[in-house]
């Protein structure tokens, strides 16, 4: 025991096991409350329980926190401060695209840029912990929370995970405007079988190591203050009771020294998994997990003092888990000053001030991905007239469901956003949320205009948590509209508003040009009116690639060979590893998209064709603009390990470099590839490198076939 062990000497074993408790704001106050998510547990709230709780979830706001934090002190005999935490997930006030989206611009730095700012506005507000980052890998577009986190590829995970930690608490939690991170969901939570939501995943420890586990190892290295649990099971074990997880890989391998929380009502579902019989089974499981602050349910505070008496479970596991509750007040200054950065004035300054709004308008324009563009009919021009059309078209739902503190009637809707720079006719021809649509009306705007920008999309609630799907079309009404405006043969451009990849259909074929704005957030009709106009050039690239079809789910770039593969899109032997019905490859790849020039790649070329152990290989293209316009290229390189003790992705992303081009200009981009990114997770030897053959490609996305081949060797001896 540390520096609280005298306090925690002083404490009751229920006041122990009230401060590893954490309550809905909402219910703060209360007698108690029974229903919660449809759940219906029973969860009482009794007084002694209220004025020892150690956290709040869901509150936020100076002056309620300020009065919540001054009544709780008034009667909590130790004057130990709550810890106010929220899912800020991309914004406090201030909303930034979702998570998926902010991916999507391959910029570290400007995601970081993002928490910081989240921070800044919640910590005024008295916010000091958030549930961010969510670090689950996602190969499946049905599971509806891959719009919370980065996509599909480990190595850009990890970057983001690390990155959002940075921006959340700077030099230190305790330091001004910083809160504490909380990354979740450890883990695997992303693999939900068949996409939905909760279900439970299946993993070999290959697959854990390789792609699943290390962006919440980043996010660990970055400093993160708090793990939570995940809501699946692992391998038959729920997460929340799964000792080899929190124990022996987050506490020994990793050496984590922070605070464990488990995910809502998740210790209560150990009982529902199957996995435990009884509430006093459940709660004696995750706290031989490792599960230190129990959220929103109330197992802990009810059976632990008779699980102590039984010997069940030693007091001293209680006392770690408060010492680790304690210190992390302690880092965030609480009990110097229980408000820390809470501050009314403040607050009005900084919620939605000029520069943070700025700053969500640039990360929605960098986050965009331009899909489609034939006949270059973007960027469009003041002289067209131009018909807005659809759903979306003077839409201010630009948020999906982790908004926090935002707020519809703040958002920059997309007409909103045009109306000053284009000649621009609105016919939202049918509403958001019902009514059929006015079909007449679309093709009589369209059909009156020179370009028609069809703004559709699925409603936020369609995605995020609970929001899986079996069919990832847009809603048959939107369909129906777009047909009807297709039909008039004008030069048709869709936004779309999702948070997800979708089934386009025949809307891929027909549609002239396809945004993906995704949820833009705040200033989402401003930056998409600046990339429409071509005031910006679209820069986003996928981190989830968009199937043909949802029959080819799970579907993501780096899966493992067979031993039967197809030999490209055209071959239509019967005896490969390919659909009758559908090809093999996504309808547009991980890191695909689109500006508005054009760029060539020369082959690849290579410092050296052997490397060994200690040499660095440089790895090199000459990339040239050759359109009329400036733009940005990602260039990214991609690893494939011919041969070894495991069978190895057929790409793997390693590196990648954004490379600003003036029309005519080009320039020579290298890598450098150590000994590091050549290894992986092997059966005998853990993380480690294998002599053998390697192939290096380079190119605009991961379908790229630009490549050069190389040999790693021992050293010599």
């Amino acid at each position: 025991m540390g520096k609280f062990s005298e306090l925690i000497r002083e404490m009751t074993i229920q006041e122990k096991l009230a401060q590893m408790t954490q309550i809905m704001g909402d219910c703060f106050v209360s007698q108690g409350y029974g229903k919660l998510m449809g759940l219906s547990y029973g969860f009482d709230i009794p007084e002694e329980l209220a004025w020892n709780i150690g956290s709040v979830l869901g509150m936020g706001g100076a002056e309620k926190l300020r009065r919540v934090q001054d009544l709780y002190l008034s009667h909590n005999r130790h004057k130990i401060p709550l810890m106010f935490m929220c899912d800020i997930i991309h914004g406090y006030r201030t909303i930034f695209p979702s998570p998926l989206a902010m991916a999507c611009t391959w910029q570290p730095e400007l995601v970081e840029k993002s928490a910081r700012i989240a921070a800044k506005e919640a910590s005024v507000s008295g916010v000091t912990v958030t549930f961010s980052p969510m670090a689950d890998l996602s190969r499946d577009a049905r599971w509806g929370r891959s719009i919370e986190g980065t996509g599909e590829d480990p190595f850009l995970n990890s970057l983001y995970a690390a990155a959002f930690v940075r921006g959340y608490q700077g030099g230190g939690v305790g330091n001004p405007y910083q809160i504490a991170s909380c990354v979740k969901h450890f883990a695997a939570y992303g693999a939900a079988e068949g996409g939905r939501d909760y279900n439970t995943t299946s993993i070999g420890d290959y697959d854990l190591f390789e792609n699943y586990l290390p962006a919440y190892q980043a996010a660990v290295k970055a400093g993160c203050r708090l793990v939570m649990s995940a809501f699946n099971a692992l391998n038959g074990v729920p997460c929340t009771g799964n000792r080899w997880l929190f124990q022996d890989i987050l506490r020994k391998e990793w050496g984590f020294d922070g605070t464990v929380i488990t995910d809502c009502t998740a210790l209560y579902e150990l009982i529902p998994h199957g996995y435990s019989e009884t509430v006093e089974d459940a709660a004696a499981s995750a706290l031989e997990a490792g599960m230190e602050i129990e959220m929103v349910s109330t197992a802990f505070f009810q059976k632990g003092e008779e699980l102590v008496r039984s010997g069940r479970i030693s007091e001293r596991c209680l006392d770690e888990a408060v010492e680790h509750i304690l210190e992390l007040k302690d880092e965030l200054g609480l009990f110097e000053n229980p408000y820390k950065d809470l501050d009314e004035e403040k607050e009005k300054q900084l919620h939605l001030c000029a520069e943070h709004r700025a700053a969500a308008r640039d990360m929605a324009a960098e986050s965009a991905v331009l899909l489609k563009n034939s006949g270059n009919v973007l960027p469009l021009s003041r002289q067209q007239k131009i018909a807005l059309i659809g759903p979306y078209a003077d839409s201010q739902e630009l948020l999906d469901i982790w908004k926090c503190e935002g707020r519809e009637e703040e958002c920059v809707s997309l007409f909103q956003g045009l109306k000053d720079k284009a000649d621009c006719i609105l016919c939202p021809a049918c509403g958001l949320r019902e009514g059929a649509a006015d079909l007449a009306a679309a093709r009589k705007a369209a059909s009156q205009c020179d370009v028609t920008v069809l703004a559709l999309g699925e409603p936020p609630e369609m995605s995020a948590e609970a929001g899986s799907r079996a069919y990832l079309t847009l809603p048959q009404e939107q369909l129906r509209l777009a047909e009807a405006v297709l039909e008039t043969g004008k030069p048709t451009v869709v936004v779309l508003f999702h948070g997800r990849p979708l089934e386009l259909g025949s809307l891929a074929q027909k549609a002239d040009a396809i945004l993906a704005a995704w949820y833009p957030g705040t200033e989402g009709g401003s930056a998409l009116a600046e990339l429409l106009m071509g005031e910006r050039s679209p820069s986003g690239r996928l981190t989830m690639c968009f199937p043909h079809t949802v029959g080819q789910l799970p579907l993501y770039y780096n899966a493992l060979p067979t031993g039967r593969p197809k030999q490209g899109e055209q071959d239509e032997e019967r005896f490969r590893s390919r659909y009758l019905d559908a090809p093999n490859l996504p309808l547009y790849p991980f890191g695909h998209g689109l500006t508005y020039t054009s760029f060539s790649y020369s082959p690849v070329t290579l410092s050296a064709q052997v490397m060994h152990p200690a040499d660095v290989l440089t790895a090199s293209v000459r990339l040239r603009n050759t359109g009329d316009r400036a733009g940005v290229e990602t260039v990214q390189l991609y690893l494939r390990d011919m041969g070894g003790s495991r069978s190895r992705p057929v790409r793997m992303l390693k590196d990648f470099q954004r490379v600003a081009l003036a029309p005519g200009e080009e320039k020579t981009v290298q890598f450098r590839l150590g000994i590091e990114q050549l290894k992986y997770h092997t059966p005998a030897n853990g993380f480690t490198w294998e002599a053998g053959a390697f192939q290096v490609f380079i190119g605009p996305d991961a379908c790229t076939e630009n490549g050069a081949s190389f040999r790693l060797e021992p050293d010599p001896q």
